[in-house]
């Protein structure tokens, strides 16, 4: 768990304008290597609707100009851990122990091992999973946007401090909180998406179940639950042209017409692990276009079956 975090954070390096450097490039392509050289083939045919489906990390980082603060300066930035401990958009209790977990098991110590400022700001949203009859098509609705919205003041707050941040949970709906605290300040944000399922399904098209429609809420897809799209410092949150996803491949047929509709930007986990560097310079070149990226990683990439 540590060095996967670890490498993670690194995964979430990246510099605007110049020529990257050889000893930085190569940060970001081993830990973008390591977590899809992890994934299991198995894993393509598993259904996306099982219960309990991820464990998230959520890494957010600032762009900066290496001529402006270079390699030592991403290091020597402070760096915020934020827990979501929510599973109100999951299919059951259980995601909302991930920030606590990752902790008990040696989170802190992987991120000393940085080298870098950690502050770990605790738990900013609380809620257990339970059953939500009234709602059928989205599921403690209420409860995932009171959560998002915990976690966008806590990511704001530490980006007006100057400091990175990582969120940590396990229900992918705390992403809407995660943008709409990067977008606050006025930021152009990106967002880097590294997940088997798109979370492009919708109340609907889905199954009741929000942690798997949060990035349909987060571009304001047709039929998206308003409560939670419109819950941020603009709607949509993102347009389609600032989402890149990374290994999709568990894509639903209402999700791949979305990607198809949006022309959103998507590598497959075959090509990923087959051509990194060509995935590479075409995600450094497209995350080059905003003042700040986001980085979701679902580690289901790592391997499914135990991981969903």
């Amino acid at each position: 768990w540590p060095l996967a975090i670890q490498r993670e954070r690194q995964v979430g390096t990246i510099w605007r304008g110049g020529a990257i450097p050889s000893s930085s490039r190569a940060t970001w392509s081993d830990g973008v290597a390591e977590v899809f050289q992890s994934h299991s083939a198995s894993s393509s045919t598993t259904s996306p609707s099982a219960s309990g489906r991820c464990l998230y990390l959520a890494t957010v980082t600032r762009i900066d100009p290496m001529g402006t603060t270079g390699l030592d300066g991403v290091r020597q930035r402070p760096l915020t851990v934020i827990g979501a401990a929510t599973s109100a958009g999951a299919y059951g209790p259980g995601q909302e122990q991930a920030p606590d977990y990752l902790r008990a098991h040696g989170l802190a110590e992987a991120l000393v091992g940085t080298s870098r400022p950690v502050h770990d700001a605790g738990n900013v949203a609380t809620f257990v999973h339970r059953p939500d009859p009234e709602h059928p098509q989205a599921a403690n609705v209420e409860q995932v946007r009171e959560a998002a919205l915990s976690v966008a003041a806590a990511v704001s707050n530490a980006y007006t401090r100057g400091e990175d941040v990582l969120v940590l949970g396990g229900d992918c709906t705390i992403e809407l909180g995660t943008v709409a605290g990067a977008l606050a300040d006025g930021s152009s944000v990106g967002l880097i998406y590294i997940d088997l399922d798109g979370d492009l399904n919708t109340p609907a098209t889905g199954d009741g179940v929000l942690d798997w429609m949060g990035l349909a809420h987060i571009l304001g897809v047709d039929g998206v639950e308003p409560r939670l799209a419109d819950m941020g410092p603009r709607s949509p949150l993102l347009p389609p042209l600032a989402v890149y996803l990374l290994a999709a491949d568990l894509l639903t047929g209402p999700e791949r017409r979305v990607v198809q509709q949006l022309d959103i930007r998507h590598e497959p986990i075959a090509v990923v692990r087959t051509d990194l560097d060509a995935v590479l310079d075409r995600l450094l070149a497209w995350a080059s276009e905003f003042d700040r990226i986001l980085i979701h990683v679902d580690i289901d990439v790592l391997h499914y079956p135990d991981f969903p």
